[in-house]
């Protein structure tokens, strides 16, 4: 493999990574920002009540979207051993 090609996979390892985490972590963070903001107006801060609603929320995304990520994954790695098969 030359320089350029292992650039270009790493440029598509970033690219997969951050189509695969980074809707989850975006819709956490949100998440976490809303329920903070209820915290801060009721003035209940408690830890679980942060944790849960993030957990419930990564879940239902994980059910939605996990066939797609998965497959993504499979594609890509089909994609490594066929470099490797060739190279």
């Amino acid at each position: 493999m030359s320089n350029a090609q292992i650039g270009d996979l790493m440029y598509e390892v970033f690219i997969l990574v951050v189509q695969l985490a980074g809707p989850l972590l975006v819709i956490s963070m949100l998440v976490g920002i809303l329920i903070s903001i209820i915290q801060a107006a009721t003035q209940i801060h408690e830890q679980t009540i942060t944790f849960v609603p993030k957990l419930l929320v990564i879940g239902v995304i994980l059910l939605c979207s996990g066939g797609r990520m998965m497959q993504s994954l499979q594609d890509f790695t089909y994609m490594i051993f066929e470099l490797i098969r060739q190279g």
